[in-house]
């Protein structure tokens, strides 16, 4: 009796050790696993164990954008103008145009919001381009207004927080819906051009603005603006009127619908009116429509 209770005992000792032993096997083994998984592996080095290196918060700056919290002679440093091209046009930031005036330029009426200098403002006379520009803006309610901008300073421009985009004309002209011209120098011509079809009168989109010449032309966009290339063997690019800002001057575009003329009235769909790009070329588009070019009902 007393032997069997003493085989039980050793038994019941035997088993505590091995479980022991077991957990302490599972320990190690688990132990080894998170090292491997922290461990760095080099060819011929063998096996190397460090331990990972604490994460450290980092502190804002002025990278972090608007949202971060500035001093104020941070917030002065980081907005304060920066003169970085030789050129007259300048951009301060993607909304803000600076011209560095030394002459005169042309620009958007209303389009100003801050200059030092001399500069003396006028807005371009009713027969400054002549009686025929003059009857197609009567007749088309074109909405580009421009003012002339003379003497020495610098002029701040920018049009309701659109994006601004600067063309150096050599020679070549282009085409610009008039809401998307902001500014010009003295020596590109600018002229107001008929859209064929009759369609254009329905719209109050008839006429654009061509300007040609040499010098540097801003014009802005709602956004990015995309460029489709217009080549004769893809075939014609169409685009909404209300989202086109401009095309090559290779490219004479016509307006067309895709609805009977009965049903035209009243609907200010770009969809129900169209311009046809063909021929070899680009045309410049922004994803977002203006209401310039709306039927009228």
């Amino acid at each position: 009796m007393v032997c069997s209770r003493l085989e039980r005992s050793d038994s019941t000792g035997a088993w505590f050790t091995r479980k022991r032993r077991a957990r302490s096997v599972i320990a190690t083994l688990a132990l080894a696993s998170h090292a491997l998984m922290r461990s760095t592996w080099a060819p011929g080095a063998g096996l190397r164990l460090h331990r990972r290196r604490p994460r450290i918060m980092r502190t804002l700056s002025l990278q972090d954008g608007p949202m971060a919290v500035r001093t104020l002679n941070e917030f002065l440093a980081h907005s304060r103008e920066k003169d970085v091209s030789p050129d007259p046009f300048e951009l301060e930031n993607p909304h803000l145009l600076e011209v560095r005036l030394n002459g005169m330029v042309w620009s958007k009426a209303g389009a100003m919001v801050a200059r030092t200098g001399n500069v003396k403002f006028t807005r371009e006379g009713l027969l400054e381009q002549g009686l025929g520009n003059l009857l197609k803006k009567a007749v088309s309610g074109e909405g580009m207004q421009l003012m002339k901008a003379e003497g020495q300073g610098r002029v701040y421009l920018a049009d309701l927080g659109k994006l601004v985009t600067l063309l150096r004309l050599n020679g070549e002209s282009i085409f610009v819906n008039g809401n998307d011209v902001l500014a010009f120098e003295s020596g590109v011509e600018h002229k107001i051009t008929m859209m064929r079809k009759v369609a254009g009168m329905l719209s109050g989109g008839l006429f654009n603005v061509r300007l040609s010449g040499h010098g540097i032309v801003a014009i802005t966009s709602h956004y990015e603006p995309l460029t489709l290339p217009v080549t004769a063997t893809s075939g014609p690019v169409f685009t909404d009127p209300n989202a086109t800002v401009a095309w090559s001057g290779t490219l004479t575009p016509e307006l067309v619908t895709d609805v009977s003329i009965g049903t035209l009235f009243g609907r200010g769909s770009g969809e129900s009116l169209q311009m046809r790009f063909s021929g070899e070329g680009w045309v410049v588009v922004q994803p977002y429509e203006e209401a310039s070019f709306q039927a009228k009902g």
